[in-house]
């Protein structure tokens, strides 16, 4: 999954970048590795709505894009880390940038909902 040529249109460096954290996934597996190395069992933990094959499909996705390293250690059972690599943490204002926004967005999509519903004049009886 190597991305392809940035150099091009004036919009495509953002399509290139879209590219390398597309889907429901990476974006996610990115921000929780922001706080430091993660076995496979605790993203999975901090991600419950994915299934095993999903986040190892994202994962090596993301490692062969070079966001993400892999550590696999010789042990019995083997025990496997990722981390993200210089690359992936260069993204970390991009992902607090899309946390901050979507936090903003909530705030005020449930302020508007809020004004929008209508009075229970029973509410208070």
């Amino acid at each position: 999954m190597k991305r392809h040529n940035v150099d091009c249109a004036p919009g495509c460096p953002v399509e290139a970048t879209l590219d390398l954290i597309d889907g429901k996934w990476k974006g996610v597996i990115l921000f929780h590795l922001q706080g430091g190395r993660l076995r496979f069992g605790e993203l999975r933990r901090k991600m419950p709505g994915i299934t095993q094959r999903m986040l190892t499909k994202q994962l090596r996705a993301l490692e062969e894009d070079g966001l993400v390293l892999r550590e696999v250690f010789a042990e019995v059972p083997p025990r496997v880390e990722y981390e993200l690599s210089e690359l992936g943490e260069s993204l970390r204002p991009v992902i607090d940038a899309l946390r901050r926004w979507a936090e903003e967005h909530r705030a005020r999509a449930g302020t508007a909902l809020a004004a929008a519903a209508p009075v229970d004049a029973h509410a208070g009886a």
